[in-house]
């Protein structure tokens, strides 16, 4: 079982994210490697937004393969190098996300495993026992 929360005394979130999530009770835990933009025919985009929009694609696709849905995420974490327009963002992620709201950071970083990624997603998610 998982309960969201957005505590009283804590700024309520600047985007589409909830402050914690208590996971309880037997649970299934999905830990994710990074998931970044390369789609599944191989091909990377030079704009960082559209690799942020298949990255999460790639997290949708490891949660179904788990019997998981976009619901069942705990937790996001946005590694970017470089700037990336925070409205345009926001509004992917809230499209991507489908009204779900996961703990979510969002980090700045010099650079990724390779000089062409602009964009990584760390993604952890939880769901009831088989």
């Amino acid at each position: 079982m998982q309960i969201r929360r957005d505590p009283d005394g804590i700024h309520p979130p600047a985007g589409g994210y909830s402050h914690q999530i208590e996971v309880r009770g037997p649970e299934r835990l999905l830990v994710m490697a990074g998931q970044i933009g390369v789609s599944p025919d191989g091909t990377l985009p030079a704009d960082g937004l559209e690799q942020l929009g298949i990255a999460l694609d790639n997290v949708r696709r490891n949660l179904e393969a788990a019997g998981m849905g976009i619901g069942d995420l705990v937790k996001l974490t946005l590694y970017v190098v470089g700037t990336m327009d925070t409205e345009a963002r926001r509004k992917l992620v809230a499209r991507k996300m489908g009204g779900q709201r996961p703990c979510m950071t969002y980090i700045q970083v010099a650079g990724l495993a390779s000089p062409d990624l602009k964009v990584e997603v760390d993604a952890w998610a939880s769901a009831g026992a088989d």
